[in-house]
């Protein structure tokens, strides 16, 4: 039996016809890691369903993987008048959900599903679109968790018609600060000799030892019962109503018949496109029946591989090559260098005319380097956020910066790596040893600081804050620091040693079709080094960070919207502290941290050679 499960469903409310492809691994190309342990690092959602369930002692977990024994002792279970159920099974016909908590009182039941997601205090009233048109539009953000709660109470509803359900999200609150110290560290991942992970309770986890409560529940009982009715206003399912479309998708998925859907800029980055000649690509199957595309076709940039691509141009555009200028507003910037528009104008025509070279607009370049001063820094951070707080005062998803690298460069042309910081002891928080070296290795003199996109400035704004209410003894000279060397709009400051984005200076004068339209430092180096006739990628000579994965691989994990390009960082960062290893271990992925950091920054150094 091929049943519709809540993962399955999640699929379909993305795309409906990958429901087709999902699951078949030996006949279509998957791009998803298919490692849980790596995915548990990178999401955290296993530690904080764990420390949900500390919270009812009285529940009883429902073990196993098989469909059918797992939904028999389910069903035994709730005979009972009172019961706590972890991972209940739910079967009807061919839907089938495993519900992260059910907590059933005569006929009430409570159905909680667990999610790794930071949410505020005001967050159950602002579910909802404030549009005075859309006032039963749920906001995208909680959208996607809204769907998966309602399809499980769907599916508990049919199986139990006589119980009232309840239907709640439990999420991390941030405006909650956890009571006791090492909290994060009483729920270790472990790998088990099958391949999946569990998590392993450290010490004291009763409610007591735990301290305040820092997840916090979501009533979604009128979410719920709009989706359900029809009346949240959507487009994912289309014309039919919610019930209609789950029905509809588990009778597809149980005759594995193909939905077919129109193809779209939403296509772009689909697990199931591979140039693999051994197994089937569901990207071009669906394009091929789509646009009638020949292999050759999937040569062509299409037309969701612009940077920033203009919301006004058309799904009958499918190639980039096919794209003219009237297509969208073409219009210069205000400073110096391209606008966005011009650059997004500039990928295209090459495209159109065979262009493989580089733009380069030295003199704009000079004009911003001579304003620059001697010797230029160049940084790179990275950084976690993690669900639990490591420490007592600490809010869930507080930023956590745990490694700095530190490039120089003179006005002779010659550079070195004049530093780097890193600390990974399990449960230590380490934000303001962080600006301690950071401050000691820029203090030395005046030169420019550069960094390459937002991240660094928003880590240093959010340690700022951190300090504001911290007891450090010399937290005035550190905040002092951080303003020198930041700007923040909200609090109208611009610091007099103020970082300079790199990437904007790459943004506005130089561009290589060899980098897809990305401007990512792991593109724009080689894309470089190309240009000045030299072959190779420094990013993929590293070793891998991780056996097996490579670190592009990884950061396709990251789920921290901040963090652009740190997946592997944020995983081994993760792994160091959740996960129970030998000193060998730690010592290697440590070495791996700091070589992949330091290319960054020496990466940084070589894209000024344009």
């Amino acid at each position: 039996m091929r049943y519709l499960t809540k993962s399955r469903f999640k699929i379909a409310m993305d795309c409906q016809t990958k429901l087709f492809y999902t699951g078949k691994r030996k006949e279509y190309a998957d791009q998803s890691i298919d490692d849980s342990f790596l995915k548990v690092l990178a999401e955290g959602g296993f530690q904080v369903g764990e420390l949900a369930k500390c919270y009812y002692p009285e529940g009883i977990e429902i073990e196993g993987l098989d469909y059918e024994s797992t939904w028999a002792r389910t069903q035994e279970e709730l005979k009972k008048e009172n019961v706590t159920l972890f991972e209940a099974a739910i079967k009807f016909k061919n839907f089938f959900v495993r519900i992260d908590i059910l907590k059933k009182t005569g006929n009430v039941v409570e159905l909680i599903e667990v999610k790794a997601k930071s949410i505020d205090s005001n967050t159950q009233n602002n579910l909802w679109q404030k549009s005075k048109k859309n006032q039963n539009k749920l906001d995208s953000k909680y959208s996607k968790y809204i769907y998966d709660v309602a399809f499980q109470t769907h599916v508990l509803k049919l199986a139990y018609p006589h119980f009232k359900v309840n239907s709640f999200l439990m999420c991390t609150n941030k405006d909650r600060l956890a009571s006791v110290d090492g909290l994060n560290q009483k729920f270790l991942i472990k790998r088990n000799s099958d391949g999946r992970s569990s998590v392993v309770r450290i010490g004291d986890t009763s409610p007591t030892a735990l301290g305040d409560q820092i997840l916090i529940k979501l009533d979604l009982n009128e979410a719920v019962f709009k989706i359900h009715q029809g009346l949240e206003e959507t487009e994912v399912y289309g014309d039919m109503k919610f019930t209609e479309a789950a029905e509809f998708f588990a009778d597809h998925y149980a005759r594995d018949v193909k939905i077919k859907t129109d193809v779209s800029n939403k296509c772009k980055g689909c697990q199931f496109s591979s140039d693999n000649e051994k197994l089937k690509s569901g990207f071009k199957e669906c394009w091929r029946e789509s646009h009638s595309l020949k292999d050759e076709d999937f040569e062509k940039p299409f037309h969701f591989d612009i940077w920033r691509r203009p919301k006004s141009i058309t799904k009958e555009r499918v190639f980039m090559e096919e794209i003219e200028m009237t297509d969208f507003k073409v219009i210069a910037g205000d400073g110096d260098g391209l606008s966005w528009s011009q650059r997004q104008w500039l990928q295209i025509e090459k495209v159109k005319n065979g262009d493989e070279t580089e733009y380069k607009d030295q003199d704009g370049i000079n004009r911003a380097f001579a304003t620059y001063k001697y010797p230029l820094h160049f940084i790179d951070f990275e950084t976690c956020m993690t669900p639990i707080p490591f420490n007592k005062g600490r809010r869930p998803y507080e930023q956590i910066a745990f490694q700095f690298s530190h490039h120089l460069m003179y006005e002779d042309g010659t550079y070195e790596h004049a530093g780097e910081w890193i600390e990974v002891t399990p449960g230590k928080f380490p934000n303001f040893d962080f600006v301690r070296a950071l401050k000691k290795q820029l203090e030395k003199d005046s030169g420019t600081i550069f960094r390459y996109s937002n991240h660094e400035n928003t880590v240093l704004n959010q340690i700022f804050e951190q300090l504001i209410e911290s007891n450090e003894p010399d937290k005035a000279d550190l905040m002092t620091f951080i303003k020198s060397i930041t700007y923040d709009r909200d609090e109208d400051w611009i610091g007099p040693r103020n970082m300079v984005d790199l990437l904007d200076i790459v943004i506005k004068f130089y561009f290589h079709p060899s980098t897809g339209g990305s401007n990512s430092i792991k593109y724009v180096l080689p894309a470089i080094l190309k240009a000045q006739g030299k072959e190779g990628n420094p990013y993929k000579d590293l070793p891998p960070v991780f056996d097996q994965y490579d670190r592009e691989t990884l950061d396709l994990l990251s789920t921290e919207d901040d963090i652009q390009d740190g997946g592997a960082a944020l995983i081994a960062y993760r792994l160091m502290q959740f996960s129970v290893m030998s000193d060998e271990e730690r010592r290697k992925i440590k070495e791996a941290l700091l070589r992949y950091c330091k290319l960054d920054t020496e990466a940084m150094v070589g894209s000024i050679n344009i």
